[in-house]
């Protein structure tokens, strides 16, 4: 029977850090990634993905309180089925569906929904990032698609080329359109992402972070351009311990700031920063709860509650726990991020 990793038992030195708060516990959700977004009159919202309850948890992103949930199990426009990755962008939020093999983009406050892609190219879905361009939105999106002769091994290195999505969104007369702008993904040994989910890019240093997770052949960072070719670099290969999981990037004025990456113990996760220029490893800390994290999320708008940003993280599938970046900063001894 498989061991599963325990952080008490690795022996990697990290700080412990104090949770601001924890989100009510809703095991029956299976609460998987979090992004959070500032209403027009201030507010802080937290949305996060109920992979079983096939919808999505909005709570308060300054006390954890829940505010409500949107969606619901099907496949027309508005449903869900096993959602995973979000992100949000001005006023949209997007959410990966692995389940209807597709890509969701909803308009807020009001979570209108407004375009599904992604159904036609998708097998696996998992985890995505956007960024804004000139005159439209750019979304990466990882598929995880597995070996047909066996679900739970990854195809043949040769058919890895395509294990991540590109889609432009562009606004057309009737709403939205979107369009699948091309695939990628190294077919090298030393680069394939075998087992993948986790993508978070870097647009000012052109770096793509892509996790690997599959722990036979050693879950790390693989470092990547914006243009999705492998640079022959990999990040924490003697760090993970338990499988590389969801990543955040601090962003602080000049170039500098702060990745943040998830290691997936089942006690408790840890969280290793890395220097954003040179992705020198910098310390690794801990909350005294937050276990098992899946997805992750870094808010660097200001408010009183949390002047210098929150950096959120799933706890063990049920809830969403929120650290203030001070904390993180004094616990590591961090420079100031002055915001760019």
């Amino acid at each position: 029977m498989e061991v599963e990793p325990l952080l008490s038992q690795a022996g990697i030195a990290h700080r412990v850090v104090t949770e601001a708060f924890l989100t009510a516990a809703t095991p029956a959700e299976n609460i998987d990634s979090p992004a959070s977004w500032r209403t027009h009159d201030g507010k802080r919202w937290l949305i996060a993905t109920g992979k079983a309850s096939d919808r999505l948890v909005v709570y308060d992103g300054v006390s954890g309180a829940t505010l409500r949930t949107v969606g619901g199990p099907g496949t027309a426009l508005g449903q869900l089925q096993r959602p995973n990755g979000i992100a949000v962008i001005d006023d949209y939020v997007l959410v990966v569906e692995r389940d209807n093999h597709r890509v969701q983009m909803f308009q807020l406050p009001d979570f209108k929904p407004l375009l599904a892609f992604g159904s036609e190219d998708l097998k696996q879905p998992y985890g995505l990032w956007v960024r804004a361009q000139k005159d439209s939105i750019e979304v990466i999106v990882s598929d995880n698609y597995m070996s047909p002769q066996n679900e739970d091994v990854p195809p043949p290195l040769a058919e890895l080329d395509k294990r991540f999505k590109r889609y432009q969104l562009r606004r057309v007369p009737d709403g939205w359109h979107a369009r699948l702008m091309g695939t990628f993904g190294e077919t090298t040994a030393d680069g394939a992402i075998r087992i993948a989910e986790s993508v978070f890019g870097d647009i000012e240093h052109d770096r793509l972070l892509l996790a690997e997770e599959d722990v036979a052949t050693g879950t790390r960072l693989r470092d990547y351009g914006l243009d999705g070719r492998y640079r022959g670099r990999d990040i924490g290969a003697d760090l993970f311990k338990a499988q590389a999981e969801g990543m955040a990037l601090m962003r602080c004025a000049g170039g500098t700031g702060f990745w943040i990456a998830t290691d997936q113990f089942k006690d408790r996760s840890l969280f290793h920063v890395f220097d954003r220029v040179t992705l020198k490893h910098l310390g690794a800390f801990a909350g005294r709860k937050t276990a098992n994290t899946d997805g992750v999320w870094l808010d660097q708008s200001a408010d009183a509650r949390f002047p210098q940003g929150v950096f959120y993280a799933v706890d063990d599938d049920q809830a969403v726990a929120a650290f203030d970046w001070r904390d993180i900063a004094a616990a590591l001894s961090l420079p100031e991020c002055i915001a760019p």
